[in-house]
């Protein structure tokens, strides 16, 4: 049982002025097995209040300075990853070998990435008369989700300290353990007073009040698009910056002269990863008609190999989903994908068998799908496939850019140049093309209803910048 029962607030663990807390389950016992602080938006207001007293200091440290705290923290999170890894698994359920490597290692490298880009990321410019210079922000709300949650929190804190801004951060109360850790960590290294505070809770609560809060300068979000559109219209009233990353519905175009034995269990992989809790999970696998057949069964066999169960096992490749909650809607959405007609290849909606408890959805693959089914329109967040069949290319293409996300996407093809081509039609913010591996440096983000700005490497320190002209 792991107790937090203190916020982070101006450089000191302090009760949160609610009286309230928040179980935190397991989510393969089903068992408590934390508990938290259910903030309110006095302990909000607080934890803005110390960001904006800190900001004038930290904004006016040297790029060198910022550039060691980051790497103390990251030396910091590096020591304390088993932890990470293993309470990351219990909260979230992914496999353990994967969060060593996934959900402890990247935002090691986030922190880690950032304090080298401040020796080479240039500051300021010259256009003619102007120098033209690049300032923080000023105080940061960031609001992140529980599918990767110390590394959407590390994608956001990361760049903004490094801009020179303030925190206040708000994790997702569903798995929000692993904010403490890295709490914990930035309070060991010392940094000022204010510079970064964590306030745990609910959404319409401390995530409202950062969002409306006037005196927050920048919100950055990452979870639901629905909840991204209210965070937009909290923020819009004081006119201040908002950065989203939302969902995905991404396409996957396996073309004519692809490698089949390749492309299709990579497709599967890219769509079960983490059990589908992935915003840019590739969920809709678009494949010639003339090799449907073929398609089917090197998916079904794909599938059939993620083996559900503990995460603490080493045979487990699917873990549970996150809540019970996110167990009920996978299953509603696999039973109306057979109402709607969608040939079920594999999986479906009971319990795994041998599992009586822990929140499982079996590994499941469609076939037959159109796209105006709503398992092909829809965010599902499970381990739910759909395959859909296209006579031509163009098709292909129509389909992938049917729907209102636009998060990422990827191309199968013999023809490097050709799946590039196609790559280039598909509007999303990021495309893999012949399984090209995860870079990132690269910028993350999305088109249309996937959110505005971009995360990680140079792109995402410049988020967290103002630009500003002097005439001389």
């Amino acid at each position: 049982m792991i107790t937090r029962d203190k916020l982070f607030i101006d450089g000191a663990w302090v009760a949160s002025s609610g009286t309230k807390s928040i179980d935190v389950i397991n989510s393969t016992t089903e068992e408590v097995m934390g508990s938290i602080p259910e903030g309110t938006k006095d302990d909000v207001d607080k934890a803005v209040a110390a960001a904006k007293a800190a900001f004038p200091a930290w904004s006016k440290t040297s790029v060198e300075e910022r550039g060691k705290y980051l790497q103390r923290i990251t030396e910091g999170l590096q020591a304390r990853m088993g932890e990470i890894a293993d309470v990351i698994s219990k909260e979230v359920g992914m496999p353990l070998n994967m969060s060593n490597m996934i959900q402890a290692g990247l935002p090691l490298m986030t922190f880690g990435s950032m304090a080298g880009l401040l020796g080479t990321f240039e500051f300021e410019e010259t256009i003619g008369n102007s120098l033209i210079v690049k300032e923080p922000v000023g105080v940061v709300g960031a609001i992140t989700p529980w599918n990767y949650p110390l590394h959407q929190i590390a994608l956001k804190v990361a760049p903004a300290l490094a801009a020179g801004n303030t925190v206040v951060l708000k994790p997702s109360e569903v798995a929000p353990l692993n904010a403490f850790i890295l709490a914990d960590v930035i309070n060991d290294v010392g940094l000022p007073n204010g510079v970064f505070n964590l306030v745990t809770g609910v959404g319409p609560v401390v995530g409202e009040r950062i969002a409306e809060h006037p005196d927050v300068d920048m919100v950055s979000f990452t979870g639901s698009t629905r909840a991204g559109k209210r965070v937009s219209e909290v923020a819009s009233q004081t006119i201040k910056r908002v950065a989203l990353e939302l969902g995905g519905k991404s396409p996957n175009i396996i073309l004519e002269d692809a490698d089949l034995s390749k492309a299709v269990p990579a497709g599967v992989g890219g769509a079960f990863l983490n059990s589908g809790q992935t915003c840019t999970a590739l969920t809709r696998m678009i494949v010639p008609r003339s090799k449907l057949a073929e398609v089917e069964e090197l998916a079904t066999k794909a599938a059939e190999g993620y083996t559900p169960g503990d995460p603490f096992e080493a045979t487990t490749r699917l873990g549970p989903l996150v809540s019970a909650a996110q167990q009920t809607r996978v299953r509603d959405y696999i039973n109306k994908g057979i109402e709607e007609g969608a040939k079920l290849l594999t999986g479906g909606a009971e319990q795994p068998d041998g599992l009586e408890k822990g929140y499982f959805v079996s590994p499941t693959v469609f076939s037959n799908v159109t796209n105006d089914m709503t398992i092909a329109q829809e965010e599902i967040f499970g381990p739910v496939l759909s395959i859909i069949a296209y006579d031509t290319e163009e098709e292909a293409v129509q389909i992938a850019n049917d729907t209102i996300y636009g998060l990422a996407g990827a191309v199968w093809g013999g023809d490097k140049d050709k799946a590039t081509a196609v790559a280039r039609q598909i509007r999303t913010g990021m495309v893999d093309v012949n399984g090209g591996g995860f870079n990132p440096m690269a910028p993350f983000g999305g088109f249309k209803q996937s959110g505005r700005g971009r995360e990680a490497g140079k792109y995402g320190l410049e988020e967290f910048l103002e630009i500003k002209s002097m005439q001389l």
